[in-house]
């Protein structure tokens, strides 16, 4: 696994950005996260070595996880990283949006129904973004979609935007002043996933976390460890868990 990151840098746009960790780790450092800029790595994927092989392996690629790979101050630049998307055959590049409906205006001409190996995972938090976000994303031309519920913010239906849908990844939001995941709200999510026979994943429990009415604070080095105890996880019989999201 790899990670790669063109650019940096990123704009509040969703429901799920206010307590943003990049937003918060970049303020720690006294960045300025609203100034989208091109990263020393922008070449990664094609840097090779002095024998003439490329220096990042063959295998999954997170791209863009410090951004939004679709975002509009990028444009100027994505069409260099398509070319060596499309250079390495031997990766799988996977990106997270919340800007899906940006998504026709910055494809690659040569797209046509998707590239094999790219793999873009939409982001929704609540049920007003569900249907906005999800109901575009069910028509756009991709060989591999996600869904990523994170943050969780309220009970969501999305079963019937679930067609094509490789794997629904769940979680909750991780601040001082995070908003609540109810565990409901998250098997609901899992039987949805089940009935329409998509892999399903929860990620990370929320800061402030509800289960069977009673409230907990979780500290945030536990919040992974208590969703992978729940032992809820959901993988239709055959399918690989090949695309994980962070």
């Amino acid at each position: 696994m790899a990670m790669w990151n063109p650019w940096r840098g990123c704009k509040k746009c969703s429901d799920g950005c206010l307590h943003c960790y990049i937003h918060k780790g970049d303020a720690k450092r006294g960045v300025n996260t609203n100034d989208i800029a091109k990263t020393k790595d922008f070449y990664k994927p094609i840097d090779k070595l002095k024998n003439g092989n490329y220096k990042m392996k063959p295998g999954l690629v997170y791209l863009g996880f410090s951004t939004d790979f679709l975002i509009e101050e990028a444009d100027e630049w994505r069409k260099e990283c398509w070319s060596m998307i499309r250079e390495r055959q031997d990766c799988t590049f996977l990106f997270l949006t919340k800007r899906i409906e940006r998504f026709m205006d910055c494809i690659p001409e040569d797209w046509g129904d998707g590239y094999d190996n790219v793999v873009v995972c939409c982001t929704i938090e609540n049920q007003k973004n569900a249907d906005k976000k999800l109901s575009v994303f069910a028509t756009l031309p991709i060989k591999h979609k996600c869904i990523t519920v994170q943050p969780l913010l309220e009970k969501v239906d999305m079963e019937k935007y679930m067609d094509d849908i490789e794997l629904v990844v769940v979680g909750g939001e991780s601040d001082y002043n995070a908003r609540p995941l109810d565990y409901d709200w998250v098997l609901d999510i899992r039987e949805q996933c089940i009935k329409k026979d998509v892999q399903f994943e929860f990620r990370q429990c929320g800061t402030h976390f509800i289960k069977d009415g009673k409230r907990y604070k979780l500290q945030t080095k536990d919040l992974c460890k208590q969703a992978k105890l729940a032992d809820i996880d959901y993988l239709p019989v055959g399918r690989n868990n090949e695309h994980k999201t962070n």
